[in-house]
């Protein structure tokens, strides 16, 4: 099973999250992946998730973009998961000091508000070492307006990384890599 962890702000109608289910309907697999809607705030998207993992009947590999990312690696440090980090947020509690007070949901115009205790909840949620650093894969591009691409590379050192010049926050060839990351996830295409 995919699980795919949108960015701030983002949702499960992102370009991202629709090529995937796209793909993987194409390769009869497509219920082998959740890119659902994530609450907000730190304690309640980890909650929503660990009860996700938790009914998985084989261990999922995690997709996250941005700040998804920063979600897929808490978890996946502490359920000794697979990761692919899409652009990820390696500190989003200083990041996200910029955006406090009344935010709007891009796809669903939903409001949230971002307050200082998350900020403080993101910050425990950090992962300070891997314990096996093969279980992720960075996907980075160098045009990354939002966040510094050399930061996830310095964080994920010892990690496959797949660092691509130019493009920019949304990873603009998402899709040349979606049967790659399905091939990382363990899955395989069902015969019809």
């Amino acid at each position: 099973m995919l699980i795919y962890l949108h960015g701030f702000r983002s949702g499960p109608q992102s370009q991202k999250a629709l090529s995937l289910q796209q793909r993987m309907d194409a390769l009869g697999i497509g219920d082998q992946l959740w890119a659902g809607q994530l609450e907000w705030g730190p304690a309640r998207t980890i909650a929503q998730l660990e009860q996700i993992i938790a009914a998985s009947a084989t261990p999922p590999t995690l997709i996250g973009s941005s700040l998804g990312g920063f979600y897929a690696t808490a978890l996946a440090e502490r359920h000794g998961l697979r990761a692919v980090l899409v652009n990820p947020a390696i500190a989003p509690h200083r990041l996200l000091t910029q955006w406090l007070g009344r935010q709007t949901q891009i796809y669903t115009g939903a409001s949230f508000e971002v307050v200082p205790a998350q900020l403080e909840e993101l910050r425990s949620l950090q992962v300070e070492h891997f314990a096996d650093a093969s279980r992720y894969w960075l996907l980075a591009e160098t045009g990354d307006e939002v966040l510094d691409y050399r930061e996830a590379v310095a964080y994920f050192a010892g990690a496959r990384q797949t660092v691509l010049t130019g493009g920019d926050h949304r990873f603009t060839q998402w899709e040349a890599y979606l049967d790659a990351i399905i091939a990382f996830a363990g899955l395989s295409p069902r015969a019809r």
